[in-house]
């Protein structure tokens, strides 16, 4: 097994490495993902994996044995970011938003190694079904939406609200694999052999 660094608190970008038959460390670190003015979805993903990267990189000078990957996932809704919402109501709002529309998920992802750094976008549509207001209420009561961009998580509960996905699943998770597996190549890291 090859192992990498994942500069991540996500356990779902965790899972999805070790999905591809990777050994994982984990390193955190915070970093401020407010987006900045004027800045659009895409500049604001990217960003926010590289500085994640830079940051780790900066806070864990000794860790330099493995590449490290980090990444950043962020759902827009006519060119509007939607992060973690901050409250129920707010992830009521968001959802009340999605309902019954297309929306993009963007997931960027950042690998560097041995002073090198390669980055990649990946952006998927999703279309949400109309979602009723005791659907809604439901959901979030729940408590999964609350740390999750766009107030959703595919491969949780609000599975049921997709009615189509054009893209990768596992982007839309926070991590696209395939994307992923082939950034990992450019380190000379073969994925699954």
């Amino acid at each position: 097994m090859q192992k990498i660094y994942l500069g991540s608190n996500s356990p779902r970008r965790l899972q999805l490495l070790q999905q591809l038959g990777l050994t994982v460390e984990v390193l955190k670190a915070e970093i401020d993902e407010t987006p900045q003015k004027e800045e659009s979805a895409e500049e604001y993903v990217i960003r926010m994996a590289i500085n994640k990267n830079q940051q780790i990189c900066q806070l864990f000078p000794d860790k330099h044995y493995y590449p490290l990957l980090t990444a950043d996932t962020c759902i827009t809704l006519n060119r509007q970011i939607l992060c973690k919402p901050a409250s129920i109501e707010q992830a009521h709002e968001m959802l009340q938003q999605l309902s019954g529309k297309t929306h993009q998920v963007l997931t960027a992802i950042a690998v560097s190694y041995q002073q090198q750094l390669y980055h990649h976008l990946q952006i998927s549509q999703v279309t949400f079904k109309t979602l009723s207001t005791a659907e809604i209420m439901a959901y979030v009561a729940t408590g999964e939406p609350l740390d999750k961009a766009g107030a959703y998580a595919i491969q949780g509960l609000a599975a049921g609200f997709i009615k189509h996905l054009n893209g990768s699943y596992s982007g839309v998770m926070g991590l696209p694999l395939f994307e992923t597996a082939e950034l990992l190549k450019k380190f000379n890291l073969a994925i699954l052999g």
